[in-house]
């Protein structure tokens, strides 16, 4: 870790001289380190002005996902749902972060039923009765980044769906408790591992929450299958994402050769999962979009 000089001006953007702000903060963190703990560099802690910012995006992100919980419903294609993604975000001034990300066709994901994630949008695509569906919205506004995403039940979904969707976000939930300053992000995956199996089910290894808010997907990469105590060290200014993918049947997933984006369970079963993005904060966490 990069430190200033004792009487420089510290790192955060405070304009305090860096021995009255985090000179104890960054001797914390190192000691962790000498413990032989992994530990975030400081280009992993958000600043205060940064995430003002980033709030700022996820309202955008959250009106986002308001409107297609209010509006979905069975007999309309996962296209409309993408045009309804993209209106809504460009009329409050962001600009949807999936589309054209790394050659991503469209403005969201909308991934159904066996579709684990990065389901592409399509006007041939029609929502029916007994379907599950994630729907993943990710905004840029003025340059920041927001991420999160909701599972839909269209109509009367089946016990077994309606138990895997309630499930992996109680699974969700589960990890953010385990989130706060000087824990561990094996912490928050042995909680949401927990949950998921205990209830008959399996979390998606391969796949995984990210850091987010300057980028779409920063450090670190987060796995939802852990030890406490294990992991990188979480501190205050961190930001990422809680989203991991639960199957109903087993763990395998493979990816479409159709279209090298949507992400299928092998054995064609059900898949579910929320995404909650999460700032670590000094007494806890704070739930920025969801």
């Amino acid at each position: 870790m990069n430190r200033p000089g004792r009487n420089d001006t510290c790192w955060c953007g405070s304009g305090k001289k860096y021995k009255q702000c985090h000179l104890a903060f960054d001797q914390k963190i190192e000691d962790f380190e000498r413990r032989g703990y992994l530990v975030p560099d400081h280009k992993l802690l958000k600043t205060p002005a940064q995430i003002e910012k980033i709030k700022a995006s996820c309202k955008v992100n959250i009106a986002v996902l308001d409107y297609v919980e209010q509006h979905i419903r069975a007999g309309i294609s996962t296209e409309e749902i993408n045009d309804w993604v993209n209106k809504i975000t460009c009329d409050m001034g962001a600009v949807p972060a999936d589309l054209n990300y790394e050659g991503y066709p469209k403005s969201v994901c909308t991934s159904i039923n066996e579709q684990v994630c990065h389901g592409i949008p399509s006007k041939d695509i029609i929502l029916k009765d007994g379907d599950i569906i994630n729907v993943d919205c990710s905004s840029i506004l003025d340059g920041y980044f927001s991420d999160s995403s909701r599972m839909f039940c269209i109509g009367e979904v089946s016990p077994e769906k309606k138990k895997l969707v309630d499930v992996t976000r109680e699974a969700v939930y589960k990890g953010l408790e385990q989130v706060k300053p000087w824990g561990f992000m094996g912490d928050m995956a042995e909680a949401v591992q927990k949950h998921v199996e205990s209830n008959g089910f399996n979390v998606v290894r391969e796949i995984g929450g990210h850091g987010v808010g300057l980028k779409f997907h920063e450090d670190p990469w987060v796995g939802y299958r852990g030890r406490r105590g294990t992991g990188m060290l979480l501190v205050p200014g961190m930001m990422f994402t809680i989203e991991p993918m639960v199957n109903m049947g087993r763990a395998d997933v493979y990816t479409s050769d159709g279209d090298n984006w949507a992400v299928y369970t092998e054995d064609g079963l059900p898949s579910a999962q929320w995404e909650i993005q999460v700032l670590v904060t000094e007494d806890g966490h704070e739930v920025l979009s969801w």
